[in-house]
């Protein structure tokens, strides 16, 4: 292995090295480690300054990591099982945090926005009683409606094709007369907002939209749906529910209460800075600290919030040249609200300061590959203008898993995440992901292990993302991949934004990056689905 040490110029060139097999096959404990002796116990890295790049992946460390996701489940577990926005387990994930910081010695500042909300129920009251998961269509109405359910038109077996209220002749025949008529119509064929507007037209005090029950499209027709009315705006309440949740709701004799109340909402961003030499600019990573109402959220997002705890107490005796600023967001899972209010907080010199942006979210799945944000688009076509900057930060981290000798690939430059509004900006951003909904290949199975035929994360956005939902090397990995990149460009930024630093301290030399796998259907042809936040617009 070559002793050249990695140089960040402004012409944004590296002096990189080769590694033989033996280079690209010795552990993180090895390569952290010069010269070679043990690293230390985690009570010596609790006492000294982590001030080189082989210190600091020295004592970040995955059993660190770990014990925060425990005190996630241990947060989630006393408060109904949830650290969903709007919840009790949400607040003691604040707090849990801030303190986490504040003994490091890092500031913590919890910083509070508001955004419009709804409180939705969708309960079944016979012929049995159950409350099922839903959301506010965009472009509902509010309303609180207990009455008859009435399937329209719908397709329960098969391959469930339909056109359920689609057509104003769906509704010729049902009885809509009543004052509490609720409307159960399936996705498929058409837009939300035609179906709605149909079943409005023919009476219905309130609309059911449920999931349709295939694998089209998308990949996941059976969870519940977001869906978006488009042009129309609705005088009734609409929900969007599971496809199981239809089932049942179907079944003759049912009868429900649906209710759609807005408020206005306020939740908290944890904002934790270590002060550099250099206070105008910032290097900051970020991560969302909410679950689904469903479950714990344990790898979406226990997994990068704890990541960044871990790294925030190893750096926290340091004095990096450029500041470097943490985040966990909240109100992710309910759209990216949290990080959209607090760059949009931000004026035009505040934003100008920030200059780069790391996202992890969800980065220890269980049936993992190794993902990072595609900025020079060579698999997946950006929907989104990619800042400049932005590829230094995905070659960073190539750099990282080819000098670890771990496969990785492209994940889709979507926006679907808290990086959306910090690209909207112009600020260069990057990240890491590890699979959520989409179903792993037999050639990703091959290249990462796992299982071929099952989600990257089988408890994606489920009571079941615990603890136990978590693939320890993914986990350990991925969290020396944020201590490195924070370390880098906590030292120089220069190859992203131009701004001299100084050498990266203590670095050891990186090989060239080995090159994404390209298994997501091939070069500028891929579809990995990102983590998808956005809202349903089509029932198609």
């Amino acid at each position: 292995m070559t002793t050249s040490p990695l140089v960040r110029g402004k012409s944004m060139k590296r002096v990189v090295g080769t590694v033989g097999v033996m280079g690209v096959m010795v552990s993180m404990t090895l390569i952290a480690t010069a010269p070679a002796t043990a690293a230390p116990a985690q009570k010596g890295c609790d006492s000294r300054t982590n001030n080189t790049q082989q210190k600091l992946l020295e004592c970040v460390r995955v059993d660190g990591v770990v014990e925060h996701l425990q005190a996630f489940q241990a947060i989630a577990d006393a408060h109904g099982g949830t650290r969903a926005d709007q919840t009790p387990g949400y607040d003691a994930s604040v707090e849990y945090v801030v303190d986490v910081l504040e003994a490091a010695g890092w500031s913590a500042d919890v910083v509070p926005f508001t955004y419009d909300a709804a409180d939705i129920v969708l309960r079944q009251l016979t012929p049995v009683a159950a409350d099922y998961v839903a959301n506010d269509a965009t472009g509902t109405g509010e309303g609180d409606v207990t009455g008859t359910v009435i399937p329209v038109d719908i397709n329960l077996t098969g391959d469930r094709a339909n056109s359920s209220g689609c057509e104003e002749s769906d509704f010729a025949g049902l009885n809509f007369s009543g004052p509490n008529d609720i409307a159960l119509i399936q996705r498929g064929t058409c837009p939300f907002g035609q179906k709605a507007q149909n079943a409005q037209t023919a009476g219905a005090e309130a609309v059911i939209l449920f999931n349709q029950g295939d694998s089209v499209g998308d990949g996941d027709r059976f969870g519940p749906v977001n869906p978006t009315l488009g042009a129309f705006t609705a005088a009734i309440p609409v929900v969007g529910t599971s496809f199981d949740a239809g089932v049942a709701l179907a079944a003759p004799g049912s009868t429900a209460q649906v209710k759609v109340d807005f408020y206005e909402a306020t939740s908290h961003n944890v904002i934790g800075e270590l002060a550099g030499k250099n206070a105008s600019n910032v290097v900051m990573a970020g991560a969302h600290l909410d679950s689904v109402p469903a479950g714990p959220g344990i790898n979406d997002n226990g997994s990068g919030s704890a990541a960044l705890l871990e790294v925030a107490q190893q750096m926290a005796k340091t004095k990096p040249q450029n500041t470097v600023r943490f985040a966990w967001w909240g109100a992710e899972e309910l759209g990216l609200i949290g990080s959209t209010e607090w760059v949009q907080s931000l004026n035009a010199e505040q934003r100008a300061e920030i200059a780069l942006y790391l996202n992890f979210d969800m980065i220890g799945s269980p049936n993992y590959y190794f993902g990072i944000y595609d900025a020079n688009e060579s698999s997946f076509v950006a929907p989104v203008v990619v800042p400049e900057g932005s590829t230094d930060i995905e070659q960073t981290f190539e750099e990282f898993y080819t000098l670890l000798g771990e496969p990785y690939d492209d994940s889709a430059f979507s926006g679907r995440s808290d990086y959306s509004e910090f690209i909207e900006v112009g600020i260069p951003s990057g990240g890491l992901f590890t699979g959520a909904e989409q179903v792993k290949t037999a050639q990703q199975e091959a290249i990462w292990g796992g299982t071929a035929g099952e989600w990257f994360d089988p408890c994606y956005h489920q009571a079941c993302d615990t603890i136990d939902n978590i693939d320890v090397h993914a986990l350990e990995v991925n969290s020396d991949a944020v201590a490195y990149a924070v370390s880098t460009y906590a030292a120089s930024t220069e190859s992203v934004n131009g701004v001299k630093g100084v050498k990266i301290p203590g670095n050891f030399p990186v090989p060239a990056p080995a090159g994404p796998e390209h298994t997501f259907a091939g070069p500028l042809g891929g579809d990995d689905h990102g983590h998808d936040h956005d809202r349903h617009y089509d029932s198609e």
